[in-house]
């Protein structure tokens, strides 16, 4: 029976995440499988990848076929690399130590080399948020300053306003003592005329 190990789909729509899976290659793609062997979820960043990887090994040892997806995780995870190992040690180029020691390292450097990339997406992150941040702030800040400025215009135009107002009262107060000035004049000249006359009596007499 030709077994091969690929993914089977879970998930809804636009989300779908991944069972690694050991099957019959002439089985569905989403059906019976012969054993779960972990799972993998593009959607995170950098993807999550749970696999079992005696499991996975020993039956890439038996001649099990990944597809392309699951050989690039097999290769990601080192069990293509602890295969080439251990067809170093049968070719008795070193002995199982030695390959488990060189596996080891390679995956502390792998490792390491993971937990960089997400320390720097992290990092990464934090320095979007912050420029927005910053962005925000810029923008909060030309508001500030536009609505302050039309604060300062109103008050000015109130300003304005209440001056010429107060323009306009003095203008007229100053209009009324003219017209009163004027009709004092006229008010005095009978009593000026009623005096003559009576200096000219006076005078005859």
């Amino acid at each position: 029976m030709p077994v091969k190990m690929r993914l089977a789909r879970f998930g809804r729509k636009r989300f779908a995440y991944y069972h690694i899976v050991v099957a019959d290659s002439r089985a569905p793609r989403d059906g019976r499988y012969i054993e779960r062997i972990g799972s993998y979820n593009p959607n995170t960043n950098p993807a999550t990848i749970d696999l079992d990887f005696d499991k996975a090994y020993d039956w890439l040892t038996k001649g099990a076929q990944p597809t392309d997806t699951v050989r690039a995780i097999l290769s990601y995870k080192g069990v293509l690399y602890k295969k080439h190992l251990m067809g170093g040690v049968k070719k008795g180029a070193f002995d199982e130590a030695e390959a488990e020691k060189r596996l080891d390292k390679w995956m502390a450097e792998k490792d390491a080399k993971i937990q960089g990339k997400m320390e720097r997406l992290k990092g990464d992150a934090a320095a979007e948020a912050k420029k927005q941040l910053e962005a925000e702030k810029k923008v909060n800040e030309e508001r500030a300053a536009a609505i302050a400025a039309k604060n300062a215009e109103l008050a000015a135009e109130a300003k304005a306003a209440v001056a010429a107002e107060e323009a306009e009262a003095v203008e007229d107060e100053a209009e009324e003592v003219v017209a009163e000035a004027q009709e004092t004049p006229e008010a005095e000249a009978p009593a000026t005329e009623e005096a003559s006359s009576e200096e000219e009596k006076g005078a005859e007499s």
